[in-house]
């Protein structure tokens, strides 16, 4: 069985109004310094989501003390009660743990003047060792042709394009609904005709502008389908700058919101769960089994560090091994390019 994510609702509007002020206004005060830093907001919000839910554990079950005031002792009832009452993994303790360890930092560096007696404890308390929690799934090239050629027979257009740009360019979620149409123009075609390469793009990384860079994809797969949703706008008079626009506002990129609601669709198709990250592991996984070499899969992708790509390789040590070994000994892998595949 595919990917589960326990999702509980513990804040509230109601809840939130009852917090200890003083704890509220302490996450103010982080939230101001991290947008001081020009930290994204998506980065912020998580901080915020996150630090609310100790906020609310604290006023149900700990007096809603004031943090500065926590002991290690009430750290280790928070972490148990995530645990073993709110059921949640090993890697999300250790995510709303790091959240309240990063605004005790800014309480011991920034607001010293005001606290100085004030010591960070979040991380005094050991954490849960991480436990596998629910399986990968791993698709076929014979699942995902499958669901491309649903959504083409039944003419969704706009839903082929954006799975067949999240497989041939391995983009994450809120990279896919960046590309323009003219990031699909003849002059944007490189190595031969091979690649697209887009204007620089916001990706993942820190500060309000990410980190900006110019992303590739394989054209030659990706054209089809790319043809059909032009073609399927132009009939249909959808004028906009973005590849992927909102239907009620042209003039604004589809949200993640939609593409999330698009999986569920696309996994009740495929009997399995769907999610869109692992369509960046079939764009890594597809190079690797061609033979592209991990210093070429780093910069398609973009990664800083070539660790990363063994990382996202759906391969099992079988398979990788083939590659090199047979009934003859040691053999030497075809070595492709990116314009083969």
């Amino acid at each position: 069985m595919g990917r589960k994510t326990k999702m509980n609702s513990i804040t509230s509007p109601e809840l939130l109004a009852q917090v200890n002020p003083q704890n509220m206004q302490l996450l103010e005060d982080f939230k101001d310094y991290l947008r001081s830093l020009q930290r994204s907001e998506a980065t912020i919000n998580g901080y915020d989501s996150d630090i609310q839910i100790a906020w609310v554990w604290n006023l149900k079950h700990n007096n809603n003390t004031f943090f500065c005031d926590w002991t290690k002792r009430q750290v280790i009832k928070y972490q148990n009660w995530l645990i073993n009452e709110n059921e949640n993994s090993p890697a999300r303790i250790k995510r709303l743990k790091a959240a309240l360890s990063s605004l005790g930092n800014f309480i011991e560096a920034v607001l010293d003047d005001e606290f100085p007696n004030f010591r960070n404890i979040i991380n005094k308390v050991e954490s849960p060792v991480n436990q596998p929690v629910r399986e990968k799934t791993v698709f076929t090239d014979e699942q995902i042709d499958s669901l491309l050629n649903h959504l083409t027979a039944t003419g969704q257009h706009k839903k082929a394009c954006v799975l067949a740009l999240a497989l041939y360019s391995g983009r994450r979620k809120a990279e896919l609904l960046q590309f323009k149409v003219d990031d699909f123009t003849p002059e944007r075609l490189v190595c031969g005709g091979a690649l697209y390469k887009s204007a620089p793009m916001r990706t993942k990384g820190r500060g309000v502008q990410g980190k900006q860079l110019e992303v590739f994809c394989l054209a030659k797969k990706f054209d089809p389908y790319l043809q059909r949703w032009l073609t399927y706008r132009k009939e249909h008079d959808i004028e906009s700058e973005w590849l992927f626009p909102d239907k009620s506002n042209p003039s604004e990129h589809m949200s993640i919101s939609t593409l999330n609601s698009w999986a569920k669709t696309f996994s009740t198709f495929l009997g399995v769960d769907f999610y869109w990250h692992a369509m960046r592991h079939m764009t890594v996984t597809t190079f690797k089994r061609a033979g592209i070499p991990d210093t070429v899969i780093q910069q398609y992708i973009g990664w800083a560090d070539i660790s990363m790509v063994p990382v996202y390789v759906d391969m099992k040590a079988d398979e990788q091994l083939g590659m090199y070994f047979n009934e003859n000994g040691m053999v030497t892998p075809e070595q492709k390019s990116l314009a083969d595949l």
